[in-house]
């Protein structure tokens, strides 16, 4: 249980939860339960927690072995503190220990964390001359290190010489070196190395192929892009999130915007979150490129998804649905947003309705647009209400709009209440007469009050 401490988040917590349990059951701590315990606080960046059960385990009368040292090594390379970790280092070979592969390889993972180079290129020739280094491992952590402290000459001769030794390789160190030159803007080097690990070897994971991809993309090869794309669907490997995000970012930037919504699309049905920034962008783009309900789209998969989102991109998006006349839509994301849209985008999406969107929900959008706080116009009024005129058989909206603005305490103004008279024989007279009567009370009402102010 406590092993399995260090493959889960918030593990530590976990493990003294147990160590707690262990200690009201009655059982005693030991050596094999402290170096599990030392081990599990350097993989959930306890490094203090680390050396307080190592010196506790000394203090009871525990002698520390191999496995003890190496994970109290592997919580100091957490942030690079050589000190302590060479310190340790000696009292382990002042303990007559003989440090093995692991535990020198896990020193210098310390060294290369803290920036010591020099002395990290002295422990991997170490390795080397005891036969510890015949696999990438200690080369990727030294190339790493030298390329992200943007030392990538000296990165490239540590990944020569692993060649010239013919290291045993399963694509990480080609990874690491592809990846630094993709950051150095080294394209053509990336694109070389991609294409030498292709034509070598026939062994893949989703992080070398995402590498290469990146690389590819970087330098707009669309043919090797789509070959290695083949490739993943021919050895049935899954593209992760990463997959998905270079490949986005690929076709947008190749103007291949159906393209990369289609791959957006993808990822979300693979049940991969997609980036905001990611999908704000295609949004954006797609918006412009006439392809308005995809770019809605878009918006829902980040709507729906377990994340918070940026509060304007609902703004975002409903420019883009009424640039596309989908007024259905736009109304949808201003009422259920509406107090995050601003008095502009507010004045554009109501007079957009009002002139082209659905007779049916002109009441519905003028009581979303009132819940939400914004005073109507009368311009907004008289729009609707001519579009009612010019639509006979909706008398029945008509009325109940007029009634609702007598409740709200909103008034005509004289030219559309003119407008209304005039055509009250297609409305009905009498009923026409008792809602302008109502209409007419209200405004009384309303000058008395400001007159007595």
């Amino acid at each position: 249980l406590l092993s399995g401490c260090a493959k889960v988040q918030d593990g530590y917590t976990t493990a003294t939860e147990l160590v707690q349990e262990l200690k009201y059951k009655g059982l005693e701590m030991d050596g094999v339960i402290y170096g599990t315990l030392i081990s599990v606080c350097a993989s959930c960046n306890q490094c203090k927690e680390a050396e307080k059960y190592f010196n506790q385990m000394k203090i009871e009368g525990h002698m520390p072995n191999v496995f003890h040292y190496s994970s109290l090594l592997n919580a100091y390379s957490v942030d690079g503190n050589y000190e302590k970790a060479d310190e340790i280092f000696q009292e382990m070979k002042s303990a007559g220990l003989v440090p093995n592969k692991v535990v020198l390889t896990t020193l210098l993972k310390v060294y290369v964390r803290g920036g010591l180079f020099e002395k990290a290129r002295v422990l991997l020739n170490e390795l080397e001359a005891l036969g510890y280094a015949e696999e990438e491992m200690p080369y990727c952590l030294l190339m790493d290190a030298l390329s992200k402290a943007g030392k990538i000459d000296e990165a490239k001769l540590v990944f020569a010489e692993m060649k010239t030794r013919n290291v045993r390789t399963d694509g990480y160190a080609y990874s690491i070196m592809i990846s630094a030159f993709c950051r150095y803007r080294l394209l053509d080097d990336a694109k070389e190395l991609a294409s030498e690990f292709e034509a070598k070897y026939e062994k893949y994971d989703v992080v070398i192929l995402n590498t290469m991809l990146c690389a590819y993309c970087r330098t707009g090869e669309m043919e090797s892009v789509m070959n290695l794309m083949k490739k993943m669907d021919k050895l049935a490997i899954n593209p992760d999130r990463n997959t998905f995000h270079i490949l986005i970012k690929y076709f947008v930037k190749e103007k291949l915007y159906m393209l990369a919504f289609k791959t957006l699309q993808d990822m979300h049905n693979r049940g991969q979150q997609p980036d905001e920034d990611i999908c704000s962008n295609l949004m954006f783009h797609l918006g412009k490129t006439g392809a308005h309900s995809e770019a809605y789209t878009v918006y829902n998969m980040l709507r729906y998804s377990k994340k918070p989102m940026c509060k304007d991109l609902h703004e975002k998006v409903l420019y883009i649905l009424i640039a596309g006349r989908l007024y259905k839509d736009a109304y949808v994301v201003f009422k259920d947003n509406a107090r995050l849209i601003s008095r502009p985008a507010m004045k554009r999406f109501s007079s957009s309705f009002m002139r082209f969107g659905s007779i049916n929900l002109i009441n519905d959008v003028m009581k979303a647009i009132h819940n939400s706080g914004y005073k109507i116009g009368q311009g907004l009024f008289s729009m609707a209400i001519t579009r009612y005129i010019a639509q006979p058989e909706k008398k029945d909206l008509l009325f109940h709009l007029l009634e609702w603005m007598s409740g709200q305490g909103y008034v005509v103004d004289p030219s559309t209440r003119n407008l209304i008279l005039k055509n009250s024989d297609i409305f009905g007279r009498q009923q026409t007469a008792e809602i302008l009567s109502k209409q007419h009370m209200m405004s009384r009402t309303l000058k008395t009050k400001e007159t007595s102010r």
